[in-house]
């Protein structure tokens, strides 16, 4: 069942073509972001979500505190929407190592 979210996932949440060819006006216009923030395109990070596995699977999706989650990593753009998540991972999965899997797929 994983899987099936996994694959809508990354299916569903993607970038707009041409949808970085700007910087948005509340960051070139506001003091506090601008020139720090001109090429960003937004933040990412990943999140755990809590998991039901069968007990025979759950050992690799068992996170730092002892539950089984799915490490999902996420992209927001400046106007607070998703842009791009890639789900799926185990809860003992590193952020870093999803996004350098994220990096390297050149599908994604």
């Amino acid at each position: 069942m994983l899987h099936i979210f996994a694959r809508i996932g990354i299916d569903t949440i993607k970038p707009i073509e041409g949808q970085f060819e700007e910087v948005p006006n509340h960051i070139r216009h506001d003091t506090r972001y601008w020139p720090h923030f001109k090429d960003c395109i937004g933040a990412i990070d990943g999140t755990h979500i809590k998991a039901c596995i069968s007990p025979s699977c759950q050992i690799p999706y068992i996170g730092r505190k002892g539950e089984p989650t799915q490490n999902i990593m996420a992209v927001c753009d400046f106007n607070m929407c998703f842009i791009f998540a890639f789900p799926g991972w185990e809860g003992t999965a590193h952020d870093s190592r999803i996004f350098l899997q994220a990096l390297r797929k050149q599908q994604l």
